[in-house]
């Protein structure tokens, strides 16, 4: 590892953040925030783009980076800007501690949504903004916006990019990392603007659409107001927020050929057919349950309520228009299974991803097969296209890790915890960046009563489940760190 190349990209890093903490400001000023709270940005501000100058300035190389390198970076990167980031929230004093404003800061970097903040309608519209930009920079990735630029400072960019775009699979747009890079961000700013303005036709005023859109598209879930999305009150307001939440959850290089006057590769994408096929069936079931059990009145009502948590917690977004920790048992689990699956690869959205989910059971299948026809040739495919045993390994790794990191971090929080319930699902929800899951940690409670270690804890599996676990592992393997 090179470790003035590592500190320099991250330099790069709180020097973009610093400006975005500088609009919080100017969002506070305008808003009429206190001056002290204004001052607080100011600081904030200034504190993060000194600490960028002198380590950008004194680390200065121009080198490649390379595979150890693009690992380092994203990881130290994404703790780095989350302690910067964190400056806002203490300052101010809407953070009762340095852990909570650090809990909060991870939280919107890796758009998990998970908040220890109260009765938002107070906070100032400054802090609102802030922890709503947080989620919409980590999105598509801090580093995938810094890739962007790096040419420029002497620095390649394809390792960091390799590293930090969710997924099994990288699917580039253009041979040039750069390029492909400003299309993701391009088709992810248009988005996100369309979507603001379609709700502020629906008579939502422009801060909070912005900010809305701002956590849709990059599946955060941070809202302005206590009550989530249900504070509204509006079918329009849910409608277009479930519209953008869908598109937020599939692989953005399908956006961007839609958008380039190809939208057929959405069907002939195998992964988004799953994903569309499953979201169909959660829809189904989740109606028809909450029919069953009464929870609601009419079979409308039961619909909507379906439609927008299924794809809520599907995406990972974590809004919430009900309390679904007081729906029935069989209908909580359905909604833990949508937390464990999560989006598409190549997509904001986190969890294990569908396409990972469809190949192991392609898998499963195959290994069946096997078992009958022990002399048979059988291929594990996607799509048509055959998919290598060097692909499937690691796929199959990951969920294997994945479902062990949850089993250790949900023993942890039982010693943090009061109940069983509020421990497995504050960790799958923690570590598959949803946000609210059931029982004290519901959709319409927060995180604010977990015991210090507890938010420690689950800032970590924030970290893991949106840099997908092997980039944050590798670091503790001693080999990582040899020459």
């Amino acid at each position: 590892m090179q470790p003035r190349a590592v500190l320099h990209v991250i330099a790069v890093l709180l020097i973009v953040v610093a400006p975005a903490m500088g609009v919080s400001w100017a969002v506070s000023h305008a808003m009429g925030d206190t001056p002290a709270v204004q001052h607080a940005f100011l600081i904030s501000t200034g504190v993060t783009a000194v600490a960028g100058l002198v380590m950008f300035l004194s680390t200065f190389a121009k080198v490649d980076l390379g595979r150890r390198d693009g690992f380092a970076v994203v990881t130290f990167g994404w703790i780095a800007v989350s302690l910067f980031g964190a400056l806002p929230y203490y300052l101010t004093g809407v953070a009762a501690s340095p852990i909570d404003a650090i809990f909060e800061t991870m939280s919107g970097f890796t758009t998990t949504g998970a908040s220890v903040l109260t009765d938002l309608e107070a906070l100032p519209a400054g802090i609102l903004f802030w922890r709503c930009l947080t989620q919409w920079l980590g999105g598509m990735g801090v580093l995938v916006l810094c890739v962007a630029i790096l040419p420029f400072l002497g620095v390649g960019g394809m390792q960091i990019y390799k590293a930090e775009m969710p997924g099994p699979a990288k699917d580039r747009l253009t041979p040039r990392i750069t390029s492909t890079a400003k299309l993701l961000w391009g088709v992810y700013l248009a988005l996100t603007l369309a979507q603001a303005l379609l709700l502020h036709l629906g008579g939502v005023d422009w801060l909070e659409a912005i900010c809305h859109a701002f956590t849709t598209m990059s599946t955060g879930g941070f809202s302005t107001r206590s009550a989530s999305v249900a504070g509204f009150d509006s079918l329009y307001v849910e409608l277009v927020i479930v519209v953008f939440m869908f598109l937020a959850g599939v692989n953005f290089v399908l956006h961007y050929k839609a958008l380039t006057g190809r939208p057929i590769a959405y069907l002939r994408d195998p992964e988004f057919r799953f994903y569309g096929a499953v979201w169909l069936i959660g829809i189904f079931i989740l109606t028809m349950n909450n029919l069953w059990a009464t929870t609601f009145a009419t079979i409308g009502q039961s619909l909507r309520a379906a439609v927008f948590q299924t794809t809520s917690i599907m995406t990972t977004t974590g809004y919430a228009t009900e309390d679904f920790a007081k729906w029935e048992i069989s209908s909580q689990f359905v909604l833990v299974l949508l937390m464990f699956l999560g989006g598409c690869a190549g997509s904001t959205a986190g969890g294990i991803k569908n396409v990972r989910a469809f190949i192991i059971l392609k898998e499963m299948v195959r290994d069946i097969r096997r078992f009958i026809h022990p002399q048979g040739v059988f291929h594990v495919k996607l799509g048509k296209q055959p998919i290598a045993q060097d692909v499937i390994d690691p796929i199959v790794g990951f969920v294997l890790i994945f479902v062990l990191l949850f089993a250790g971090a949900t023993f942890g929080m039982s010693f943090c915890t009061e109940d069983i319930a509020t421990a497995f699902s504050s960790v799958v929800a923690a570590l598959g960046n949803i946000g609210p899951g059931l029982s004290s940690v519901g959709p319409m409670a927060g995180f604010a009563d977990i015991a210090p270690g507890g938010k420690i804890l689950l800032t970590g599996c924030m970290l893991l489940g949106r840099l997908e676990l092997y980039t944050v592992l590798v670091l503790f393997l001693p080999r990582f760190w040899q020459k």
